[in-house]
């Protein structure tokens, strides 16, 4: 899905997220600022404990900061509750974790139509069947992750994000638990989405040439987005032709 925008499709103001540990607050962000446009794919990098992880999980409405404004779409969703945070992700994103978190008794077909199961969706074989042909496992649909590699148990991770049809795909660490084959695969997996669909895909990763497959890197540290750099040509998983269209923002002022 390709949402229209006139402006940008998340946009984080002066973010503070607090966790009080026993007696001691610790300031996971602090006053993080950055405005994405629809079509856009980004990196996020920093080490361990600076913030990354928060910033995704706000970003992913899975979280909410402590202070701070975050509009979505044109939604403000920083004060939403509950049920409100987990009908946007329904209806707006895609989430890829390392571990692939796939249910192992059941089939790669079964696992993606999980998301539409609990949405109450009718037709979910259909839309589950296209998504794993859209990530080029029509073959295996009816495989168990043992029987998969690691590829494609991340492949079928990322067919059931796609299920919903978000416009917004956000991958914590996708290729962590990858050799740099399979986590070529998946990279190249992501530029398509973003070339051939418009999504605008989001990443975590600590591995400097995974984020060179972007056009943007966000640089976290202390809590903070202390760089925000610009890939000028980004690192390309597969067909050249992708090469100056990678992470392009689409109508976005």
């Amino acid at each position: 899905m390709n949402e229209s925008q006139s402006g940008p499709v998340i946009e984080l103001e002066e973010i503070n997220k607090v966790y009080q540990m026993g007696d001691v607050q610790v300031h996971a962000l602090r006053g993080a600022s950055v405005k994405i446009c629809q079509g856009e794919m980004v990196a996020i990098m920093g080490p361990s404990g600076s913030g990354k992880s928060t910033l995704m999980n706000i970003i992913g409405c899975l979280d909410q900061p402590t202070s701070g404004a975050y509009i979505l779409a044109g939604e403000d969703v920083s004060r939403m509750n509950d049920d409100q945070l987990a009908t946007v992700r329904s209806r707006r994103l895609g989430f890829v974790f390392q571990s692939f978190n796939l249910l192992a008794r059941t089939s790669a077909l079964e696992n993606v139509e999980l998301p539409l199961l609990y949405a109450g969706v009718r037709n979910r074989r259909g839309r589950a069947e296209a998504a794993l042909e859209a990530v080029g496992l029509g073959q295996r649909m009816h495989h168990r992750p043992n029987e998969l590699s690691g590829g494609q148990q991340q492949r079928v991770a990322i067919a059931r994000a796609l299920v919903n049809d978000p416009s917004i795909i956000l991958a914590d660490e996708p290729t962590g638990n990858l050799d740099s084959r399979a986590g070529a695969e998946v990279m190249g997996l992501f530029q398509k989405l973003n070339v051939e669909h418009g999504m605008t895909v989001i990443l975590v990763t600590h591995e400097p040439d995974i984020a060179e497959h972007t056009r943007r890197v966000l640089h976290v540290f202390d809590g903070e987005i202390v760089r925000d750099e610009h890939v000028a040509e980004p690192r390309v998983a597969g067909d050249s032709a992708y090469h100056h269209r990678i992470g392009v923002p689409q109508n976005c002022d």
